[in-house]
């Protein structure tokens, strides 16, 4: 069909692999030349079947990437993927977080939390024309918008006819053409083991996004079934789930230069989007971002000060905040140093010219770039209330009264009509989050992080308000009175009791008109403000639609021309499953600074310094000075090596992926990127962009020397030798 021949690779040399590019799964044996070349020694068709090894061994946790590595179900991803989990379960008197877990058996494994799941996925297959059919540019942009959304609809509720299975349609190239993905949902995720904190986070933030890097960021969990072998609910008398494939360990390890290759989930990438784009990115969302999320982290450690339980709850909060201040200024950083907005610009003048000459003329295409800068000035010119009015929305006890009434007015449709989110496949979902909640919510953070969100929307531009939100906090025009503000969520957060888990499950199952008579006042605010956001909402929907129709034909024309000049074609990152293949590499990110790929035991120890993030615990010091390396010393280095790089392409999501060596087996699992990487969401530099993996070899060095996991070595065919 039309859309997949605009897949068609056209790839001369191996370097142009060896790096660049996030390929699905479908593509890798038209690249089998290119691969062996590189040194992969398992067949590269090998790759394309999601239901054979290895594919079928990588698993999805919904944010990050996992893998089986045993027959039992057990899973292997980062210490970061796991922190979840490890928070749910842990308390001030027990606090996991600083010390660790290791299950003594499997009756010991812990719950992961309400709303952990396992994915596997099964099957990809193409629904373009489905999607698509009779769908040109008469239509306006809702028509387009609702009638993909309706076909979206229908094909997932077909797919999620068996039982355990969760489906979705992944659009590509901006909606040129779409995939079906069925997943198996696996819903009992339990908490295996994860070493201490200062071994799976050592660093912290200082060290994140930086080379070199000495982080042990692993954890395992267990996928578990009921006893007739299919997805259930977490209960006592489950059994863990038995992989089709999973992972061989290898303890041979890399040397520089070692063919490497990682199977994952990358969430977003940007490397198609228009130089206007990036362009406002630069000058506003990313430096405004940053300085919002800061500000959101200076209010929870003002709020949690002196107060260890509840800072626990928001640990994941903040680590997930510093981790995307730091992104963002990495971007800046990033772009400052880099002509790339230049280079986008000429580009989208080639392809100006290009489609001048095209066999398409520019009668098809030639206007889809000046339509495309309209609708992202469209979009742009409410940037603020989309930022500062969805952080007003966003904290728990509001977005809670939110979720619950949107639940009870899209019951009053058929649930083929019902919004995504909130069909009948979503409310156990939804139930979860309200259970979870427990574990992530305390009042005064709660309403410090409100009252600082109402205070910075208020000072934005008035024409960007909403007058319901303005309404009922007295805003007016930019001014509101800060005595009247505290007076009134005091009374909101007194009176509410969405605090407590009963009284919010009981809220599942009331209608419409039950919220619409309720006195609690965060769902009486929810109510206020439903119709307004409602028509927020149909602006989203119409420019969504209108996006689609200009950038599928924009892509269209890019990948033709891209074509046509023999470069190879990949999606951006869209959460589905992608290969990277490449190189274990250093690199040089400016004059006379020369990084090596490897770092050992050694720089640990150099790095210690007893003080947070760099506290390593006793028990790995003391394991350190014996000497005692076994089987995981690489004799070059004269030590284990902890962590690597690479030249792999990678993004958010990649967290947890397994690294493969040409054999196919796990070598190492990708973590995160060096900073010069940042901005690779937008453009991808082979010299200095580079992934960073915890080398295996320390895994099962800290699991056998330090934390005595010898039963979970053992499960994954490991020899211990005593």
């Amino acid at each position: 069909m039309k859309q997949l021949v605009l897949f068609a690779l056209a790839i001369t040399t191996t370097t142009a692999l060896a790096g660049e590019g996030m390929w699905a799964p479908d593509q890798l044996p038209q690249l089998a030349d290119q691969l062996r070349a590189l040194g992969l020694e398992v067949d590269p068709a090998q790759l394309d079947d999601l239901t054979a090894h290895p594919m079928n061994a990588v698993i999805s946790l919904g944010g990050c990437t996992a893998s089986f590595v045993s027959p039992e179900g057990l899973v292997i991803t980062n210490h970061h993927c796991a922190h979840g989990s490890i928070q749910y379960n842990s308390t001030e008197e027990n606090n996991l977080l600083q010390r660790g877990f290791l299950a003594t058996d499997k009756s010991a494994e812990l719950p992961a939390g309400p709303g952990s799941r396992v994915f596997v996925t099964v099957s990809s297959d193409d629904v373009t024309d489905t999607i698509l059919e009779g769908l040109d540019e008469t239509l306006s942009g809702r028509e387009r918008y609702q009638r993909i959304d309706d076909r979206e609809k229908a094909l997932v509720a077909e797919c999620e006819q068996e039982n355990g299975y969760r489906c979705r349609v992944s659009s590509f190239h901006g909606g040129l053409f779409f995939k079906l993905i069925k997943q198996l949902e696996i819903r009992d995720g339990r908490l295996v083991y994860a070493p201490a904190g200062s071994i799976g986070n050592f660093g912290g933030d200082v060290d994140n996004w930086m080379w070199p890097r000495h982080t042990g960021d692993f954890s395992f969990y267990r996928a578990y079934v009921g006893p007739d072998g299919k997805p259930a609910d977490y209960a006592e008398q489950n059994v863990p789930f038995r992989p089709k494939h999973f992972l061989e360990v290898s303890t041979e390890g890399l040397k520089t230069g070692d063919f490497v290759m990682a199977a994952g989930y990358p969430g977003r990438t940007h490397r198609y989007r228009l130089a206007r784009e990036l362009e406002q990115r630069i000058a506003w969302y990313y430096p405004t971002l940053k300085r919002a999320f800061d500000d959101r982290i200076d209010v929870v450690q003002t709020a949690t000060t002196g107060r260890p339980e509840t800072a626990i709850k928001y640990a994941g909060m903040v680590e997930g905040l510093n981790n995307a201040s730091k992104n963002y200024q990495g971007m800046l950083d990033g772009f400052a140093k880099s002509d790339v907005l230049q280079r986008k610009k000429k580009r989208e003048q080639e392809l100006l010219a290009w489609i001048e000459v095209a066999p398409q003329g520019r009668s098809e295409h030639g206007a889809i770039l000046e339509r495309l800068e309209q609708l992202v000035d469209e979009y742009e010119s409410f940037r603020e209330r989309e930022l500062y009015y969805g952080m007003a929305r966003r904290p728990a006890m509001l977005s809670t009264a939110r979720t619950l009434y949107r639940l009870s007015r899209e019951r009053q449709k058929p649930d083929e009509q019902r919004e995504p989110g909130y069909q009948k496949r979503d409310e156990l979902r939804i139930r979860e989050r309200m259970v979870r909640l427990d574990r992530r919510f305390d009042p005064d953070v709660d309403r410090a992080l409100l009252r600082h969100a109402i205070l910075r929307y208020s000072a934005i531009d008035t024409a960007q308000h909403v007058t319901a939100f303005d309404a009922w906090f007295g805003i007016e025009g930019t001014k509101i009175e800060r005595d009247n503000l505290d007076m009134q969520l005091d009374e909101m957060y007194s009176k509410t009791r969405l605090g407590d888990q009963r009284a919010r499950l009981a809220w599942l199952d009331k209608d419409a008109v039950a919220f619409e008579q309720s006195d609690d006042p965060f769902i009486k605010l929810a109510v206020h403000l439903f119709d307004s956001d409602i028509a927020l909402e149909e602006r989203e929907k119409r420019l969504a639609g209108e996006f689609q129709w200009a950038r599928s034909r924009y892509m269209e024309a890019l990948i033709a021309q891209r074509r046509s000049q023999g470069l190879p074609v990949y999606a951006d990152a869209n959460g589905t499953l992608r290969v990277t293949v490449g190189k274990v590499a250093g690199y040089s990110p400016r004059d006379a600074v020369v990084y090596a790929p490897f770092t050992t035991l050694r720089g640990i120890v150099q790095k210690n310094s007893g003080e947070e993030p760099f506290d390593s615990p006793r028990l790995l010091l003391d394991a350190i000075a014996t000497g005692e390396f076994g089987p995981y010393e690489e004799r070059s280095l004269g030590s284990v090596p902890v962590n690597f790089l690479s030249t792999l392409d990678s993004t958010g999501g990649n967290s947890g992926s397994p690294t493969l060596n040409s054999k196919a087996e796990l070598v190492g699992l990708l973590f995160d990127g060096n900073y010069e990487s940042i901005n690779a969401d937008w453009d991808f530099d082979t010299r200095i962009v580079r992934a960073i993996h915890v080398d295996v070899r320390y895994v099962l060095w800290v699991m056998q020397y330090v934390d005595r996991a010898h039963e979970l070595l053992r499960e994954m065919g490991l020899r211990i030798d005593m």
